[in-house]
């Protein structure tokens, strides 16, 4: 008997409840973790734009990008993060993407 990913398991509920935020969270760092960038951060796109967006999908997608040497496309989403965090009243987060923004300084230019 093979054993289950972990992408396999988060998929598996993900099948039971689709809309779960932090199950389709976990399923884009393990897609990430495989190497299927796109894939995942379609995922995070994604919760960027449900109803209620979910703000680490930001940051994730932000670090992701910046590994992928798509430095604007980082800043994007760092920015929009940024905005998302501020209106949730999430201070902390808004900070810590503030500071990676920051530090991506002329990055890529």
């Amino acid at each position: 008997m093979s054993e289950t990913s972990r992408r396999e398991r988060i998929e598996a509920m993900l099948a039971d409840e689709p809309d779960d935020q932090f199950l389709r969270y976990g399923l884009a760092v393990e897609l990430d973790k495989e190497g299927d960038h796109a894939a995942s951060l379609t995922t995070l796109e994604g919760l960027g734009r449900d109803d209620s967006p979910y703000v680490p999908a930001f940051f994730f997608a932000g670090q992701q990008l910046a590994r992928l040497g798509r430095i604007e496309e980082a800043r994007t989403a760092l920015r929009e993060g940024i905005d998302r965090a501020r209106a949730a009243g999430d201070t902390h987060a808004a900070g810590e993407m503030s500071e990676f923004l920051a530090s991506l300084g002329s990055m890529g230019e």
